[in-house]
């Protein structure tokens, strides 16, 4: 049994239900987290379970609590929990919106914020962010998505370097398509625009529904991913997982680069007179 301790979010499915699976056969002490622990009874006895609601500040103060007088330290928190929502810009409403954000960013923002002074007290820990190839490519027909997964990886860039100095890592994971339950109940949608329909935000519906329990990555590959990221000292702030996601970050890098160099002379035109 290892004396390290990870704190899952939404281990109920999906990435950190695998993830927390993974490192139980490891030997790692994990703390499970879901807003109904029901979904977790299979691993009690295994793990520690606690509920969390993301959402709701009390709740997160009290799981964090309860890890720290069960194990008596966090050593990885792994913010997990999250949700998408298809439809495009003029589709969302008010309260879809609201929900992806509060769930998305200010739950991970509450998790981390509530898991840092412990981190801080013992001068180690390690914060690995679930963020998305949307996080770094925006998909028209995902742009709130996008919105919630740019916003995490600007948080968790700027805390990489804020907590660097006291010994804690932050790390950004960018997986592609993995069969997980993310394309399914994990998905939300707008009421559609029919204008909208056979654009490229149109499309993106029917492509996330055929998906839907036919993609080609392995959501136990990616958690192993993951324990590698955080054994490996010299690691880099971003992870990409999947082909897919490699080809299009690297795409979209090499055409800012390519339009960065086309429009330099404009870009840096904007002294005063000399």
């Amino acid at each position: 049994m290892s004396d390290r301790v990870w704190f899952i979010t939404g281990s109920s499915t999906g990435f950190g239900r695998v993830l927390a699976e993974t490192l139980l056969t490891q030997g790692e002490r994990v703390v499970a987290t879901a807003r109904d622990t029901t979904t977790l009874a299979d691993l009690a006895g295994r793990a520690f379970v606690a509920r969390l609601d993301v959402t709701d500040p009390e709740s997160v103060r009290t799981a964090v609590a309860a890890a720290i007088a069960e194990y008596g330290r966090i050593d990885v928190l792994v913010n997990n929990a999250g949700h998408g929502l298809l439809g495009a810009l003029e589709e969302l409403s008010d309260e879809q919106t609201r929900r992806v954000l509060e769930t998305n960013v200010f739950g991970v923002l509450a998790v981390t914020r509530a898991v840092l002074p412990h981190l801080r007290a013992q001068r180690s820990g390690h914060i690995v962010q679930l963020s998305s190839v949307g996080g770094v490519v925006g998909n028209p027909g995902h742009a709130l998505y996008a919105t919630s997964k740019f916003a995490l990886e600007g948080m968790s860039e700027a805390l990489a370097g804020e907590v660097a100095p006291l010994g804690i890592r932050v790390s950004i994971v960018e997986p592609g398509p993995f069969r997980t339950d993310f394309a399914g109940r994990s998905m939300t949608f707008a009421d559609p625009i029919d204008d909208y329909r056979d654009t490229p935000a149109g499309l993106l519906r029917e492509r996330f529904s055929a998906q839907n329990g036919n993609q080609p990555n392995d959501p136990v590959r990616a958690a192993e991913a993951i324990v590698k990221l955080v054994d490996t000292p010299d690691a880099p702030l971003r992870l990409p997982l999947g082909p897919e996601a490699v080809d299009r970050i690297r795409a979209k890098l090499e055409q800012q680069l390519a339009d960065l160099a086309a429009w330099e002379a404009v870009s840096t035109d904007t002294r005063y007179p000399a």
